[in-house]
C-alpha cells in the first residue's frame, strides 16, 4: 500500500474559528476517497490544502512525497476543481482551455480537444463560456482538471449543476479514471457518488477526519 497524500497533525484557523485540529490522514494511491460532512464543517479547507490553495498553521501536508509549501508550492501532478471553476467569459471553452493549456506546455491543442470531447462538450464549439448553463461549467472544469493526465484528481462536488444524464456519465468518467490507476480525492453532498465511486469514506467532524469507511 502506497500513500499518495498525507496530512500530518494539519491545523487551520480563520480569524478565531478553528476549521481543523491536529488532523493525521493519509489516503492510498490508485483508490477513489470520499470527503463527507455538514456545510462548513471544512471539506473544501482540506481540498485546499491538499492542492497548495492554503497552507495549514500547523502541521504538514504531502503530495507524492513532496511537503506543501517547503518542496512544493503546489503539487505538480495533480488536477483541482475547487467551487465554481473560473473562466473567461467572452471565449469559448476551447480557447479558455487551449490558453490555460499553453501555460505549462505539456499538451497541444490536439490534447484539449480530446478533454473537452470526453466530458460530453463539442470542442468546435464556438459559443462563449459567460452563455454556458451551470453544467456546462462543470464539464469544463472537469476537462480543465484531466486535461494534463495527472494521476491525482481533487474534485470538490464535480456533479453540481449535472442533470440526471450527466451525473451518470461523470460517474462514468470517474469510474473509467480510476480503472486507470488514478487517484481520486472527491467531496460531495451526493450519498449516491459515495456509495457508488468511493473505495474510502472520511467524515469532516468536530475539527478532524474520522475514517467511516
Amino acid at each position: 500500500m502506497e500513500n499518495i497524500i498525507e496530512l500530518k497533525n494539519v491545523s487551520k484557523k480563520f480569524k478565531k474559528e478553528t476549521i481543523l485540529s491536529n488532523c493525521s490522514v493519509t489516503f492510498e494511491k490508485g483508490k477513489t476517497h470520499g470527503i463527507v460532512g455538514e456545510n462548513g464543517s471544512g471539506k473544501t479547507v482540506i481540498l485546499k490544502l491538499m492542492c497548495g490553495l492554503l497552507y495549514p498553521d500547523n502541521g504538514a501536508v504531502y503530495v507524492s512525497g513532496k511537503q506543501i509549501g517547503k518542496d512544493v508550492d503546489f503539487p505538480d501532478d495533480v488536477g483541482v476543481i475547487i467551487e465554481t471553476p473560473g473562466f473567461l467569459p467572452h471565449q469559448s471553452g476551447f480557447n479558455n482551455l487551449n490558453y490555460l493549456a499553453s501555460l505549462r506546455h505539456r499538451i497541444d491543442s490536439k490534447g484539449v480537444e480530446k478533454a473537452i470531447a470526453f466530458v460530453g462538450l463539442d470542442p468546435k464549439d464556438k459559443k462563449h463560456v459567460g452563455k454556458y448553463s451551470l453544467g456546462m461549467k462543470q464539464r469544463l472544469g472537469i476537462a480543465q482538471a484531466i486535461m494534463e493526465n495527472p494521476s491525482i484528481l481533487i474534485l470538490d462536488e464535480p456533479m453540481n449543476g449535472l442533470d440526471k444524464s450527466g451525473v451518470e456519465s461523470i460517474r462514468q468518467l470517474l469510474q473509467n479514471l480510476k480503472s486507470e490507476g488514478r487517484t481520486i480525492v472527491l467531496a460531495s453532498h451526493l450519498q449516491d457518488d459515495i456509495d457508488l465511486l468511493c473505495d474510502t469514506v472520511h467524515l469532516v467532524e468536530n475539527g478532524t477526519l474520522v475514517r467511516a469507511r
